[in-house]
């Protein structure tokens, strides 16, 4: 071997290591020229791919070497020289060497560059076409179980959604997911969680498949988490902050999570708070709610609490009872029914507040329990209580209104932390609590960077729409 095929394979196996990820790159403003198609191959090799790689190509160094070279101009930022010598690679040799998709993953790349960049509408159109003709052609030059169904669903949902249907990009998803089951795609998980919740709602999907998919989303997040390494488990980071949240709207249909469930989750929650009677109700009902069997360990623990540290008041003793059996409506009936029969104006806001608890807590209708807060801070201007509350659902919204992490997701922290400064400011008494929320979500505001990437700068007004459409003040996460 010559000194410059040496050369040639050295840069070839520091480069060749590009893979297909959800990613974007920068701007460019030269127009592309169309590729050729390239050849079939002549001699498929059983060990390699099926496609046409360096050794079919009619010239198998020059191949070699303009891969090397349109490598090298990607790496330096340009876009348009690397992809006049990727064009010249394609034609002869997509498989490159036979071994990894590198080559069609970088061909996915250049177009959503130019996609990004192009101002006519038509040829932006194209580039997106050849995008999904490439993810096709890695399909069959690399099969990869459910990877290029998540891929290509994962771009509808987020960058070309009004290509598909919701349902349609739910399909890809769900395919992409039966293929690899327990090893899904790290990326496919979130958007697939939100079209699930979504399209369950309309109707679209039964609860028997919601059911089935979301014990295997746990499973495969599960999964993913124990035995990540290096970046891919801050990916996992993100989906274990938002899958699991975004799935708790299950807990509102009955029998749709077992007794284990509410065991594992909300348990702990009445360990840490053994005295506090909103803690013990909610545990208790979640019990009842999720058949949990009274004479369980943990259950008669809960159901001893309740006895010793929560004196109900007669006036709303059915209230209270209908919210240990779960029958929440019921218990919203009569805790309203209360509050118009009572005078005593503190006692009439904490029967509102008690609404708006439920609604929150097992009903998961944010607004609902945003609007009993309010109705209960009227009530008894100076309570503090209604506005950590709302604090709390602005918070909890970072799965609704968001992927879990990120901007969307970070964003909700602001009106959250006006409302707890609110509960400070109009109740002294509230503002130890306040204070422990505050410096627990001020780190999960957005950074500088992202706030500047933006355009943005602290202290500008700012509107955080989703369903909270409040008008809120920008702030940075402090550094590290």
């Amino acid at each position: 071997m010559n000194t410059k095929i040496k050369f040639v394979a050295f840069l070839l196996l520091s480069t060749l290591a590009w893979a297909c990820t959800p990613k974007t790159g920068p701007k460019v403003t030269e127009t592309p020229v169309e590729e050729t198609k390239p050849a079939p191959a002549t001699q498929p090799n059983p060990d390699l791919s099926p496609c046409p790689n360096f050794n079919d190509a009619p010239d198998p160094q020059t191949a070699m070497e303009d891969f090397v070279v349109y490598r090298n101009f990607m790496k330096t930022g340009d876009w348009n020289e690397a992809f006049s010598y990727w064009k010249q690679v394609y034609a002869v040799a997509p498989a490159a060497d036979g071994q990894r998709n590198t080559l069609l993953a970088d061909g996915i790349k250049f177009y959503q560059i130019f996609a990004q960049n192009q101002a006519d509408s038509v040829i932006r159109e194209t580039y997106i076409d050849r995008i999904f003709e490439l993810y096709d052609q890695i399909e069959l030059c690399y099969p990869q179980g459910g990877y290029i169904d998540g891929r290509k669903a994962f771009d509808l949902y987020y960058t070309y959604p009004y290509r598909a249907t919701p349902q349609e990009i739910y399909a890809l998803f769900k395919s992409s997911i039966d293929k690899d089951q327990i090893d899904a795609q790290d990326f496919v998980i979130n958007p697939f969680t939100a079209l699930l919740v979504d399209l369950h709602t309309t109707g679209e999907v039964s609860t028997e498949e919601a059911r089935k998919y979301t014990v295997l989303i746990q499973e495969i997040i599960a999964n993913g988490t124990a035995n990540c390494e290096g970046e891919a488990c801050d990916r996992w980071l993100t989906v274990e902050q938002y899958a699991p949240l975004r799935l708790e709207f299950f807990e509102t249909i009955q029998g749709f999570f077992d007794c284990t469930y509410y065991r594992d989750k909300y348990y702990p929650e009445f360990q840490e708070n053994p005295n506090d009677c909103d803690v013990i109700r909610t545990v208790y009902s979640r019990f009842k709610w999720g058949g949990c069997e009274e004479s369980s360990p943990e259950f008669a623990a809960i159901i001893a609490a309740a006895k010793d540290k929560c004196i109900e008041e007669t006036a709303v003793e059915g209230g209270y009872a209908a919210l240990r059996d779960a029958k929440y409506n019921e218990a919203i009936n009569l805790f309203k029914k209360a509050a118009a029969d009572e005078s005593d104006k503190t006692k009439k806001a904490k029967y509102i507040l008690l609404i708006a608890k439920i609604y929150f807590s097992h009903l998961k209708n944010f607004a609902a329990a945003r609007q009993y807060a309010l109705d209960a801070a009227k009530i008894r201007p100076n309570w503090g209580e209604p506005y950590l509350l709302i604090g709390r659902l602005y918070a909890s919204s970072g799965a609704l209104c968001g992927p879990g992490r990120g901007w969307d997701s970070q964003i909700v922290t602001w009106p959250a932390i006006d409302m707890w400064n609110k509960a400070k400011a109009v109740d002294p008494s509230a503002a130890s609590e306040a204070n422990k929320l505050i410096n627990t979500y001020t780190q999960y505001m957005p950074g500088i960077e992202e706030i500047f990437q933006r355009n943005l700068k602290e202290g500008q007004s700012f509107y955080v729409g989703c369903w909270i459409q409040e008008s809120t003040t920008i702030r940075a996460a402090p550094r590290n």
